[in-house]
Parts: structure tokens; sequence; C-alpha cells
């Protein structure tokens, strides 16, 4: 038997991680600028979290939901303080697409609604829920119903108005940034102007914080620079360092009766005592306001760069659109230079870097993309 052939593969294991720096089996070094797409949120092997998720296998590996688990009850709790989302519900799964998935599924109880509208260029996930509001026919399959789904352009706010006044929505879904459609910011008058139009038509808010969110961007989650508040709420990536765990973040205003969502895996032991670890280095090291800030030397580095046409982005969620002439950088990057990035097609460069990645690592970048584009 082999691997199912659905990923395109760079030519390199790594076998070891500290900090930003990975190595191969053969000793070669190399910078994590992407972070296994946003997820190792503090870094590879953060003593903190190496002795937590050690501690905790140790002590119990998994038991399921049928009994206590006060590790959620932490985890609650430092997730609502740093998050600023409290006195909100938190209920805990295993993937960004299971996440979006049960915040769909609350806000159609809720509302008694079935339609959802979504953004074009939107990336929720490749579940059936979720990728029916993806943005991307090429992985929806046959069976993946969209007739309950509307798209309209991101941002504009005539075409959402248009649709939201029907009154037939129970949701409006929206990334706090869109990652896999290259970095786009949703303005924050468009997000206010937003949660106003579902205010007034009864529609709930659900903000997809997958990639965006755990303080990549230089507060806790990417909408919060718009100063807005959202009905639901979804993490996964960054929370637990690695190990698989998905969040929704559920308003007061919406209940649940037992049995209504249900999971396996999701809030297991180990992966609230990761993500527990988590929270608390982010807290700990105030790793929001050093990744607002790290973000804003990059752009004061790169922005307006002559390779470039556009530098988009807040925090470390960044996206480098590339002039044609250096479509490759990406390659060059990683060959020439051992250097990770992320990309959204051929023409965006996406730097997705822990939150603690240090200014050498940041200078070692920036001075590899210039002597590659010079």
């Amino acid at each position: 038997m082999d691997l199912f052939n659905v990923y395109k593969r760079w030519n390199i294991e790594p076998v070891r991680g500290a900090g930003s720096t990975l190595w191969d089996a053969a000793g070669q070094e190399y910078l994590d600028l992407y972070g296994g797409h946003a997820v190792i949120s503090i870094g590879h092997c953060h003593p903190h979290y190496v002795a937590a998720v050690r501690e905790q296998i140790g002590k119990l590996g998994f038991y399921s939901n049928a009994v206590l688990n006060g590790l959620q009850d932490v985890l609650a709790e430092k997730l609502g303080r740093i998050s600023g989302y409290d006195p909100y519900h938190l209920f805990l799964c295993n993937s960004g697409a299971e996440a979006n998935e049960n915040a769909l599924k609350l806000a159609s109880f809720h509302t008694g609604r079935s339609k959802v509208l979504a953004f074009g260029g939107a990336f929720h996930g490749r579940t059936s829920g979720a990728v029916s509001v993806t943005d991307n026919p090429k992985i929806r399959a046959p069976f993946n119903a969209t007739d309950h789904v509307d798209f309209v352009p991101l941002g504009n706010l005539e075409a959402a108005e248009k649709a939201l006044s029907t009154g037939e929505y129970a949701a409006v879904i929206i990334e706090g940034i869109q990652g896999v459609a290259g970095i786009q910011v949703p303005s924050d008058v468009f997000l206010k102007e937003l949660r106003s139009l579902c205010d007034r038509t009864g529609t709930l808010l659900v903000l997809d914080e997958i990639q965006s969110g755990c303080g990549r961007t230089g507060r806790f989650f990417a909408h919060q620079h718009a100063g807005v508040k959202a009905d639901l709420v979804t993490m996964a990536k960054g929370l637990a360092g690695g190990i698989p765990i998905g969040a929704v973040l559920i308003s007061p205003d919406i209940q649940a009766s037992y049995g209504l969502l249900g999971t396996t895996f999701g809030g297991n032991h180990i992966a609230c005592a990761a993500a527990i670890a988590v929270l608390e280095v982010i807290e700990q090291e105030d790793l929001v306001s050093k990744a607002g800030q790290l973000g804003a030397w990059f752009e004061a580095q790169l922005k307006g760069d002559p390779a470039l046409v556009e530098y988009r982005g807040k925090g470390l969620m960044i996206g480098l659109e590339i002039k044609p002439e250096f479509v490759g950088l990406r390659d060059r990057l990683l060959q020439e230079k051992h250097i990770f990035t992320g990309a959204s097609g051929e023409r965006v460069i996406r730097l997705l870097p822990a939150l603690n990645l240090p200014g050498e690592g940041a200078r070692q970048f920036v001075e590899a993309w210039k002597e590659l584009t010079r």
C-alpha cells in the first residue's frame, strides 16, 4: 500500500525543530516562515509546550466527553480572558473545517433558517458544509450541495445588503483575513457595516479566525482591529501548536440542547494541555504585541519593494504579491536560501511565521529577498 497522492510536496523531510529553525536528516538548517501553515504559533518544541504535553500524556492521554475533563474548563477560562470573548461558550472539536461545520449548524438551529452568505475567494474547509461555503468548485464534490449558499464579492457592501435584506440567511461567514485567496483583508468599515446588517436582519455573524487568530495579526483575532464582535468565532491551526484541535466561541444568546453537537476526540486531554500551554506562552511572552511590532517592521522593509505588486496583511499574516518576472521566487528562497514560505498560486508568497520569530530571522529573510530580486 502507498499514500494517496494528493499533495504537492517539496523533497525535504524535516526531522527536528527548535523555535523558527528546522533541520533535515542530513543536518541542513532551514528558516521556517511558514509554520506548517500558521500552526506553529509559538515555534517548534517550545520548552514550556513540550513539558506540558509530556506531563499530560504521562498521566492520561484520552477519555471521551462522557466524563468530566477539567482541562477543558481551564482552556475555556484562559481563552475567554485572553481573547476578550467572555462570557462566551466554548465548543471543542478537532479541526477548522469541523469548527465551521458546527458554527453553521448552530446558526441554522438558532435562527430556523437554512441559507448562508459567503464571500468570493473564501476558504472554510473541505468537509461537506465547510466546502459548500468555500469559493472553489474544484474541491466541491457533486453531493456537496450549494443551493443554500450564496457568494458575494468581498468588500461589496451593496451586494451583501441586497442579499441579507431578504431575511433568509441564518449566517454570514467571513474570514478575519482571507488566507488561501492571497491574504485579502476586509476593511474595518466593511466589517462594521456587515455587523450592523446582521443585527438588522437577525443574521448571525460567523468569523472564521482559523488562520488569522491566536494573535497572528497583532490582535488576538483579526476582526478585533475593526472593533466588532461576532456571534460565533471559529479557531484551529495555531491554537495547540500542531496537536489537532478546533474551537467554536459561541455567544451566550445561542443555546444548545444535549446531543445537538458532539465529538469523540474533540477537547481531549492532550489537545487541551497543548492549547493551554500555547496560550500561556502567548500571554507570558506578550506575543500578540510582538507579532504586531514585527509585522510593522516587515511592512516598513518590504512595502513598495521593486519586486512587489502589493504588500498585504496585518502583523505576521503577510501576503507578498510578486511581479510576473519573479514567479518561482518561493522555490528559490527554499533551494538557495533554505527558507520555508507559503504561497497562494504562483504570484503570492505568504509569510506565516511563529509569533516569536527572532529579529535575526526576519532580517535573514529580507536580506535573502533582496539578494534574489535585485
